[in-house]
């Protein structure tokens, strides 16, 4: 059981750079310093928004209008980090 614990938070672990990875990437496009007709710059932007959108499109439909910012990443940050906490506190030390 702590294997499959493990792999989770490795997992998690992923995601959360991923989720980085794609807020800076779309800082970059957004001011302009990246071009996205660059296909490597494409094609990473595609995995990276396939990747995170459906996790990060709940919470901004819930989420009021703030006026062109985006805090739905943060939220979500939030959210892993916290469960990661749940995990190595209250169900890691549990497991036999």
């Amino acid at each position: 059981m702590r294997a499959v614990l493990d792999v989770v938070m490795l997992a998690l672990n992923l995601y959360v750079w991923l989720l980085i990875a794609s807020a800076v990437l779309s800082w970059l496009i957004a001011f302009n310093v990246v071009n996205t007709r660059n296909q490597f710059v494409s094609t990473v932007w595609d995995f990276l928004y396939r990747i995170t959108e459906p996790a990060l499109r709940p919470i901004r439909n819930m989420l009021p209008n703030l006026g062109g910012i985006d805090i739905s990443p943060i939220i979500l940050l939030l959210a892993i980090f916290f469960i990661q906490s749940v995990i190595q506190r209250y169900i890691y030390p549990n497991v036999f």
